[in-house]
């Protein structure tokens, strides 16, 4: 089968391929590891793995959207809009998109496993606190330091399955931690509707607190120990020639974009879709909007299969259609029908869920040097366009209603087929050239 492609350039499949952008600056602990002793399913410890990092995933997620599905109850408690309560969301994504690079970098130096440890252990022990803000602004000043602790998690973990698993396995492995994101972020949100239904949102942030001590505890038994991680030295000049390298690389450059353009639809769907489903015409109680996110099995399916769409489709055919099935979800979720809004809402689900991890996988597999800083790079841009979608799509929702929050989705959407198109000319340019060359 011919390279399988991102729909920006061709990729080896082997992952000890050089990458488009050599690191020169990177230490031993970024070189591509040997793939021997790495995990793959039927070997001993990638069952304990997945399971951990799921584990990890579902904290993450519910942690870190831990109030988005209580956005119409925190407006009406401190008498805030739609778009000052959304800083809730925001603050935590982008406070963990400013993060995630400087934690990246110390997990080169302590560990991938420890840096998740730590990150895990504090945004628990302030999600126990969050319940407790006295003012919205409170609230969101610990919700930004949760979500800078949670910043140590993502990229560490991208790093981590990196080098701990074999390439042929890795979209798979990521596949499932992705999955547990939307385990996470649908379970958070059912479990906060219900309680913020019969005792108040108070309540359902303190049990979100909860499952996410149960997920770090199973996190912290279940994880295996790193066994191709070399310590690196912190270094500020090869740190910045490393991330230097990984922006100047074409390739990369378009993965991020594209997974902050896929995280802007999402982030502004997810963060408005309260308000329309408790107004007329629909007029829904709290819990059964919280229930709502029953839709995000949806993402745990679409994002565990990613690995065959990119079997079947190549890397650019499964983006054309994570990005065809999200634009017609906006498109359905139009109608004032409760149905076809949750038929919307499925399909825009499975085409996020898809995208992002095909993008987030293939930002492991071309970087074989320096990946806890690709990786990083591509978290603090997905997270970015978390935040501004949040805060946009409550501000678009504000002027326009349900419609202006479509169509900044829309217009992100286009976006990333754009950028898709141009990376296939690209690529077609780079191989007549490469033909021309030989």
């Amino acid at each position: 089968m011919p390279p399988a492609s991102t729909g920006a350039s061709t990729i080896a499949l082997d992952a000890s391929a050089p990458s488009s952008a050599a690191d020169t600056t990177a230490t031993p602990a970024t070189s591509a590891p040997a793939t021997a002793g790495r995990l793959e399913p039927g070997r001993p410890g990638y069952r304990r793995m997945s399971f951990a990092l799921f584990a990890a995933g579902v904290a993450t997620f519910a942690l870190l959207y831990s109030t988005q599905a209580l956005l119409p109850a925190v407006s009406a408690s401190f008498g805030a809009t739609a778009g000052q309560a959304s800083w809730t969301v925001s603050a935590a994504t982008g406070a963990l998109a400013l993060c995630v690079l400087p934690l990246s970098a110390l997990s080169e130096r302590f560990g991938r496993r420890q840096m998740m440890t730590a990150s895990l252990t504090v945004a628990v022990l302030v999600g126990l606190l969050v319940p407790f803000a006295p003012s919205l602004g409170w609230l969101i000043a610990l919700r930004a330091v949760q979500g800078a602790a949670l910043a140590g998690l993502p990229a560490s973990a991208m790093a981590y399955l990196a080098e701990e698993v074999r390439p042929k396995a890795l979209v798979a492995a990521i596949g499932l931690f992705v999955a547990g994101n939307s385990i996470g972020g649908m379970s958070g949100r059912i479990l906060t509707g219900w309680i913020a239904q019969l005792w108040g949102w108070r309540m359902a942030l303190g049990a979100v607190g909860l499952l996410a001590v149960g997920c770090a505890v199973v996190f912290h038994l279940m994880i295996p120990r790193a066994r191709h991680f070399t310590p690196g030295s912190l270094n500020p000049k090869a740190l910045a020639g490393t991330v230097g390298t990984h922006l100047s690389d074409p390739l990369l450059r378009r993965l991020y974009a594209i997974g902050a353009l896929f995280m802007t639809v999402f982030g502004a769907v997810y963060t408005v879709i309260g308000y329309r489903l408790v107004e007329a015409p629909f007029g829904l109680p709290q819990g059964i909007v919280g229930s709502i996110f029953l839709v995000y099995l949806v993402g745990t399916v679409s994002s565990a299969a990613a690995g065959r769409l990119v079997a079947r489709l190549g890397r650019r055919g499964a983006l054309y259609l994570a990005v065809s099935t999200t634009a017609a979800g906006l498109l359905l979720s139009l109608a004032d029908q409760l149905a076809a809004v949750l038929l919307g809402l499925v399909l825009i689900t499975a085409g996020f869920f898809a995208g992002h991890a095909v993008a987030s996988s293939s930002v492991s597999r071309t970087a074989t040097t320096g990946r806890a800083q690709a990786s990083a790079l591509y978290q603090s841009a997905y997270y970015l366009g978390s935040s501004a979608g949040g805060t946009l799509g409550a501000v678009a929702f504000h002027s326009g209603g349900w419609g202006g929050t479509v169509a900044l989705g829309l217009l992100a959407v286009s976006g990333v087929v754009t950028i898709t198109v141009f990376g296939s000319r690209a690529a077609r340019t780079e191989r007549r050239a490469a033909l021309r060359a030989a």
